[in-house]
């Protein structure tokens, strides 16, 4: 078995994920609701708020110049760590937090440097999850390398607001035209600049021409494009930001629809700028008028004090069915033992028709805290419901004990109906508190759901079972950042069984956790016979655990210390008659300088409308490396109970935009009724597949290499990489459970569901030349999008790229009658010989593909992909098909240059004879 690599020691607690949620807005042009958060590990230094100002001041004069006149940063709030010291000019937060915050500051990935990037993983035109930038990006003098912070930032606002992407590509950094001339992958074409290898240790760089591979005609993979440092071409701000002449987006007339970058495989080819244009915040903006820039931003400190919670439940009549009070005692038990952080203030309101204050804030410390709480949650239920009046007397609970409500967190739990919920909507807002909402039951009000939207809380529902209510209150965690307090979930397992028969697994304790670690088990009917061994072989039975004295269904086991790591070995055996059994394990990191393992889970949308897909994600993570090879299960139910497992996939294709960035994909189109759906993942990792991935991230701002100024390539430090090896380090076997917030489905027509969904989009095509034939590989579509298997593929060649994205129906077809769709997620391959080409040294083609399913649905046009036809040459020198920059006249004659680093880290020059 593997394990989790020591360089982690080094970090201290790192990401934690952020959801849907961000609060920005346009308004008069000008953003609101900026969220700039620090990281707990960041050491307190106040440059960092100084400089991140600076950013942002900069950064929205460039922004409207760039959306020429559209938009600009107006009010930006930058939330402080709890664990800096607290000052004056602090004020206390109300909505935001670290989980939400649209540009968070953290210390980097291990070997990455400070490359600022954009969490990115939807579709073209749909918005990233947020920025990642450094403190040693904001402190030091990257200028050289990134370009100016504030022009930066509006490079990778572009792909958080915008779901624009990249226009460069460091995988394929040349291509060949359609006029047969390697060019580097850009956009614009008129940037202009020369073609190099580097070749770098930390003392010296040798510089030579690049080489033309002879089978493939394509410079050889170690040539870089290396820009000329004074440029006369504005585009684009999405390739290369840092170039002093840039100031625009890739518009319609400058744009390279032929580059391979990412920008053109997921926009269909079309420029950043239309794809800006496109966006809901500029579809109805109008220019501002009466100004050539913007007035400067305005910003607001941030810090929490303190974490305070309230936990709202409701004891109405409805609840006393279905086990619903006695499940909600063991729940709330669970959150106040296990799942609450330590030092946090926690208060409780219980509510029928009227509300009554159970117990002011207390303080969760190691002891019997908690149990004040515990002995007061309800043991009998009746009367009616009443929302609004249990929020209000939560309110009290926190002003009584002279907290501010805003900037707090409620907890409210109901089944009931309340028609005068919305009569305190405004009251809610105004508070500034966060309210998680628990719907337990289909008759819980419909209008939860806006309590958490409009206050960014969690919005959770359950069934009817324990479990549920279980995974329900574990999804209710810290917002702060603080990995080393967040719990964590390893199991999550409920079955039922006739008399004497067994529940048997295993949970991992991986080396990340293994501090307070609980095992809970529950029952329906009688206490089963418990057998649990730690892997050493200590044996934990019924004695052991500790049965709860408010609900004599539901046994506790807390690990003494730190669980040891390894396989614990379950058996639960039921004694008497039918019933259900659950086991629920929770831990917290095993030390706060161990970065844990965790999992994260959201839908592109909070309520789907038939027949658009959901889009449901994944995010497998130890602190900000992408976590692969997991096996990641996605169960979805409805209200009714019927329950769809859906496998998330890494692969690239379908839903997913990256392959193997850690970022588990799939469509969801299972619309079986109208109404809320739950939504739980399962993450798995076994037999020692699992393994971190090193690799750069996507959307990032490029790191320059170098500029060509005034006849002299002058050299960055070259940028830190990992090689080999060293990409992928494998990791231990782990398993992580985490529910998602639900998410509502409307429009499902009654009766039986008409067959709406097309297959996927193909976004994975290649194609190459094989003697006289053209070899195509992609990853199969399905029926319904990537479910199932599509009927049969229509494929379609021509000279012309745009031919195929415009005009798909008149480009030349393929015959395709000898090929039968696999199932969704297998690779497919196809080899056709083009008979209405002559194929010649040189010949070029592009290709394309649509799936179609049984009821004829067709899928969107895939990426075009190019094969280009190269027949080797004699052996004899290539001629470099570079052109001489039109900015000077550069011989470009030299063959190797060397330079000795005078000062590690300092830029290097080489003349160009």
């Amino acid at each position: 078995m593997g394990s989790f690599p020591n360089v982690f020691l080094i970090l201290a607690s790192g990401l934690l994920q952020a959801v849907e949620g961000s609060m920005i807005q346009l308004n008069d042009n000008g953003y609101d609701g900026v969220v700039i958060a620090i990281n707990p590990s960041v050491p307190e230094d106040e440059k960092l708020i100084q400089k991140a100002k600076e950013m942002v001041t900069e950064a929205s004069t460039f922004l409207f110049s760039a959306t020429r006149k559209r938009a600009y940063f107006r009010n930006v709030s930058i939330l402080i760590p709890m664990t800096w010291t607290s000052k004056p000019e602090y004020l206390t937060p109300t909505l935001e937090s670290y989980e939400q915050a649209d540009v968070i500051v953290a210390d980097s990935y291990l070997k990455y440097g400070n490359d600022p990037y954009t969490l990115q993983y939807g579709q073209c035109g749909e918005k990233g999850r947020y920025i990642h930038l450094t403190p040693n990006f904001l402190l030091d003098d990257n200028k050289h390398i990134y370009g100016s912070r504030g022009k930066v930032l509006v490079h990778e606002w572009a792909h958080l607001r915008w779901g624009v992407f990249d226009e460069y590509n460091l995988d394929q950094p040349f291509y060949i035209t359609s006029q047969n001339k390697i060019e580097a992958t850009r956009c614009s074409r008129h940037i202009t600049g020369v073609n190099r290898v580097l070749k770098c240790s930390k003392k010296s760089c040798a510089v030579r021409q690049c080489k033309t591979n002879r089978q493939t005609g394509m410079y050889e993979t170690k040539c870089q494009f290396i820009p000329e440092k004074s440029q006369k071409a504005k585009a684009s701000i999405m390739f290369m930001q840092s170039l002093d002449s840039v100031a625009e987006f890739c518009t319609a007339k400058t744009h390279n629809p032929e580059a391979p970058n990412l920008q053109n495989k997921m926009c269909n080819q079309r420029s950043t700028w239309e794809v800006i244009m496109d966006s809901e915040d500029f579809r109805n903006v109008s220019l501002m008028a009466g100004t050539n820039s913007p007035p400067p931003p305005t910003f607001s400190l941030l810090k929490t004090k303190e974490h305070i919670v309230c936990l709202i439940l409701d004891k109405s009549g409805s609840m006393s069915t279905k086990n619903r009070l006695s499940n909600l005692v063991e729940a709330a038990e669970l959150y106040l033992i296990q799942i609450v952080e330590m030092g946090s203030w926690v208060g409780m309101v219980t509510f029928d028709s009227d509300a009554e204050i159970q117990n002011n804030l207390t303080q969760i410390v190691p002891g019997n805290a908690t149990q004040e709480i515990i002995e007061r949650l309800p043991k009998v239920a009746n009367g009616g419901t009443s929302i609004c009046g249990g929020l209000r007397a939560g309110f009290q609970v926190i002003t009584q004990s002279n907290r501010s409500i805003s900037g707090s967190e409620i907890v409210l739990l109901t089944d009931g109906e309340d028609s005068e919920i919305s009569t305190c909507f405004n009251e809610v807002k105004q508070s500034g508190a966060v309210i998680h909402t628990v719907a337990l039951g289909p008759d819980a009000s419909r209008d939860l759901e806006k309590l958490s939207l409009m206050t960014g809380g969690y919005s959770v529902t359950p069934k009817d079972r324990m479990i549920d209510l279980l995974d329900a209150f574990s999804r209710i965690t810290s917002r702060s950042g603080d990995l080393s307090q967040k719990a964590i979930q390893l199991e999550s397992k409920s079955v039922t069984l006739s008399s004497k028969e067994w529940m048997n697994g295993t949970v991992i304790v991986d080396s990340t956790v293994g501090n307070d670690t609980f095992f809970v088990i529950t029952w329906t009917e009688n206490i089963p016979s418990i057998y649990l061994q730690d892997p050493k072989g200590k044996e934990y039975r019924n004695a052991d655990f500790s049965i709860n004295k408010l609900n004599s269904k539901a046994a506790r086991l807390r690990i003494p210390k730190t669980a040891e790591t390894g396989n614990w070995i379950y058996k639960l055996q039921n004694e008497k008659s039918l019933q259900t059994l659950t086991l629920t394990v929770t831990t917290r990191a095993k030390s706060p300088t161990v970065l844990p393992v965790i999992a994260t889970v959201h839908v592109n949308q909070s309520t789907g409308h038939f027949p658009s897909p959901m889009t449901v994600y994944a995010q497998v993570s130890q602190g900000f490396l992408p976590v692969l090879g997991a096996k990641v299960t996605a169960v979805i139910e409805t209200e009714g109970g019927l329950q769809e497992t859906l496998a998330l996939w890494d692969n690239g294709a379908g839903a997913d935009t990256v392959k193997n960035d850690g970022i588990y994909s799939r469509y969801f189109t299972s619309y079986h009724e109208n109404g809320r759906y739950s939504l739980k993942v399962l993450v798995q990792a076994r037999n020692n597949t699992a393994r971190i991935s090193m690799r750069s991230p996507q959307s990032r701002a490029m790191y320059v290499p170098g500029y060509v100024d005034h006849g002299k390539i002058i050299l960055n430090p070259p940028r830190p990489e990992v090689k080999g090896k060293e990409m992928e380090v494998k990791i231990e076997d782990f398993g992580r459970v985490t529910s998602g917030d639900s998410f509502i489905l409307a429009g499902v027509p009654s009766g039986s569901i008409p067959d709406k969904f097309p297959p996927n989009k193909i976004t994975d095509l290649k194609a190459k030349f094989q003697a006289d034939h053209i070899l195509l590989s992609w990853t199969a579509p399905g029926d319904d999008y990537d479910k199932g298997k599509a009927d049969h593929y229509r494929i379609r060649m021509s000279e012309n790229s745009m031919q195929l994205r415009d005009h798909f129906d008149k480009a030349t077809p393929v015959d395709t009658s000898g090929l039968m769709p696999k199932e969704a997620n297998f690779k497919e391959a196809f080899k056709f010989k083009p008979e209405t080409l002559k194929i010649k040294n040189g010949t070029k083609v592009y290709i394309a593909i649509q799936a179609v399913d049984q009821a004829n649905l067709t899928s969107e046009i895939s990426n075009i992909a190019q094969a280009v036809k190269f027949l080797p040459p004699c052996p004899c020198p290539v001629p470099s098909t570079e052109a001489p920059s039109p900015n000077n006249s550069i011989s470009y004659s030299i063959n190797v240059a060397t330079v000795i680093w005078a000062v590690v880290g300092a830029a290097a020059t080489i003349n160009i004879f």
